[in-house]
């Protein structure tokens, strides 16, 4: 197959972690016999550095013409107090709008070699297996009026928040279709004791479950959920929720893996002419400009998403499987860095991807 990808490296430790990403897919191309065709580009800071704009015209352009992208991390200090527009993150909402990816696919699995690196007992932990599908292009984050007006006592900010159903529809669908690919349980994550939104949301996830009567569904408000993903995490399969929620839940699923430097993240839009699913590819974790330049962040998080490309935007399943029991031989060998707490002395980044590779 020939596998047309666009890498974006991003700011702080994403360039880091993008590179043995990329060597992770090289290696699998080898193997498999696969062509690989990589153009890179800018986003975040750094593309504000180079041209002005957390996402240039030409990222869009080189998006569009990809099968797939891979992105390392946004975000630097220096822009922390800039106005939205022209902040790093601009770019990461730019990117999927322009892509049209709407579901965020962010799987949380409790992996028995990092049982102990959770601060949550493990008992509690053990057997996480979940995916939580984050509606990306809805919600408060895009929704208008937005902004901030006024001066002194009057000034006010406003954002809206505001789903139509063909949005949620279509996420609530994608959800129940990977439901019965798994466990056959779906939970639907609202806030429909307050809010509107929510109402609509629970009104049209039951109405597209009728046509899934062979998975499960439940509905949990957003604060219980958050709770439950502490207390008892094994009872989720599937979670399917809005944009602001899913933001925040899945970072919370960070602690059931041991790290938030472990967690892929999967972003799906429609299909290609080339047959190829619109992806975007990235690890949940930010850019950790407090250890950028030091070869020691976490890697797997974005060789985790090579494996979540892999199957998701060229349906390589055995490819994806490779990548994924290579993370947990490497896991069970104790080959990793600092943050996963090892017995032994912490491997670097570029070890790490090494590692990965040659378990493949």
């Amino acid at each position: 197959m020939n596998l047309n990808i666009l890498v974006l490296p991003g700011d702080g430790i994403g360039t880091e972690v993008t590179r043995e990403a990329v060597r992770v897919l090289r290696r699998v191309a080898e193997k498999y016999s696969h062509t690989l065709h990589l153009t890179e580009g800018l986003l975040g800071g750094i593309a504000i550095h180079k041209t002005g704009s957390p996402f240039p015209d030409e990222t869009a352009r080189l998006a569009a013409d990809a099968d797939a992208t891979l992105l390392g991390a946004v975000g630097l200090p220096e822009f922390d107090n800039a106005p939205p527009a022209q902040r790093p993150e601009r770019g990461l909402l730019g990117i999927r709008k322009v892509l049209g990816v709407y579901a965020n696919l962010r799987p949380v699995r409790t992996y028995e070699a990092l049982i102990d690196s959770s601060p949550l007992k493990n008992e509690r932990i053990r057997g996480t297996d979940m995916i939580i599908v984050r509606e990306l292009t809805g919600g408060i984050y895009y929704g208008t009026p937005r902004g901030i007006q006024g001066e002194g006592d009057e000034e006010r900010a406003c954002n809206t928040m505001t789903y139509n159903r063909a949005e949620i529809a279509r996420i609530a669908r994608m959800a129940f279709h990977l439901a019965r690919q798994r466990r056959r349980k779906l939970a639907s994550v609202d806030k429909s004791n307050v809010l509107e939104t929510s109402q609509l949301w629970r009104k049209v996830v039951v109405e597209v479950a009728a046509e899934f009567p062979d998975v499960e569904l439940e509905h949990v408000l957003v604060d219980n959920c958050a709770m439950q993903l502490v207390l008892n995490p094994t009872r989720f399969d599937v979670v399917v929720t809005e944009n602001m929620f899913g933001d925040i839940l899945s970072d919370e699923g960070a602690v059931l893996a041991g790290s938030i430097g472990m967690l892929p993240s999967a972003s799906i839009g429609e299909k290609k002419p080339s047959g190829a699913w619109v992806g975007l590819y990235e690890p949940v974790h930010g850019s950790a400009p407090d250890i950028a330049g030091q070869n020691k962040a976490n890697p797997l998080g974005a060789i985790g998403s090579v494996a979540a490309m892999l199957e998701y935007s060229f349906g390589l399943m055995e490819e994806a499987k490779a990548v994924n029991n290579a993370i947990e031989s490497v896991l069970n060998a104790g080959k990793v860095t600092a943050d996963l707490k090892p017995k032994t002395a912490p491997l670097t980044t570029e070890q790490v991807g090494a590692a990965v590779c040659e378990a493949i």
